[in-house]
């Protein structure tokens, strides 16, 4: 599992997007139990926090420290320090674990394995995440632009699950079928901004050639965008049951 945002969790903390609270409630109607959630990969705790009004108690992890330092803090989350495919929960302890914007990241087989231990037989695993936003015609062309020419080579080889929109990742679960969900916020520019300079592409880019990336766009990405505008996150999700 890598760790590419340790160096900037406060930044990922500010300007990172949640998720809507539509999806949130579609899965407590799937819930038949409300007792213990794993977040796994959890980062700056946004679903954690969410869960913990769902679930009795929710243990959140992540590689990161420094993420943790920054998280949401609620009474019934239990931070920890874990790998994703090697933690010392006990077998058969959660009936929800989610994976939000992570997974890509985790190494499946073993992952997976650990699921299949701590997982109660009737529990639910979700695969969330986010793709590219959307925004006007004329932003979009140039993000795509930025995306593709000009950080392309410096995103890592994992990425490409999040463009396939986590269709192609492994996924050993009995599928239950959920709805479309997208995300629509009314953003500043320089939230924008601040976002664009959160992708670990950007960040890699800035460590081999020692500028931003962003500020090749930035003047253009000002006329396009303006001041303030809409922006939309698509809304990546699988959800599964363990196979009988």
């Amino acid at each position: 599992m890598k760790d590419n945002f340790s160096t900037q969790s406060s930044s990922y903390a500010r300007y990172r997007p949640a998720y809507p609270q539509e999806l949130y409630e579609m899965l407590k109607a799937k819930l038949t139990a409300t007792e213990t959630a794993w977040d796994c990969g959890t980062g700056n705790g946004q679903v954690a926090g969410e869960l913990a009004n769902l679930f009795q108690k929710v243990e959140a992890t992540d590689i990161s420290k420094q993420q943790l330092e920054n998280a949401v803090k609620k009474p019934n989350i239990q931070y920890s320090v874990q790998r994703a495919e090697k933690t010392n929960f006990p077998d058969k302890t959660f009936d929800f674990i989610t994976v939000a914007q992570a997974v890509h990241w985790f190494n499946f087989k073993t992952f997976y394995n650990e699921v299949e231990r701590v997982l109660k037989p009737n529990g639910i695993i979700a695969i969330i995440g986010y793709s590219l936003f959307k925004s006007n015609m004329e932003t979009d062309k140039l993000i795509h632009k930025f995306y593709k020419d000009i950080i392309g080579p410096f995103w890592d080889e994992e990425r490409r699950f999040l463009d396939e929109k986590y269709q192609t990742i492994p996924f050993p679960f009995q599928e239950i079928e959920t709805p479309a969900f997208q995300q629509e916020y009314q953003w500043s520019f320089d939230h924008l901004i601040g976002y664009l300079e959160t992708w670990s592409a950007v960040k890699h880019y800035e460590k081999e050639k020692g500028e931003n990336p962003v500020n090749l766009i930035k003047n253009e990405l000002k006329t396009a965008f303006g001041n303030e505008n809409k922006i939309v996150f698509p809304i990546l999700l699988r959800l599964g049951k363990l196979n009988d």
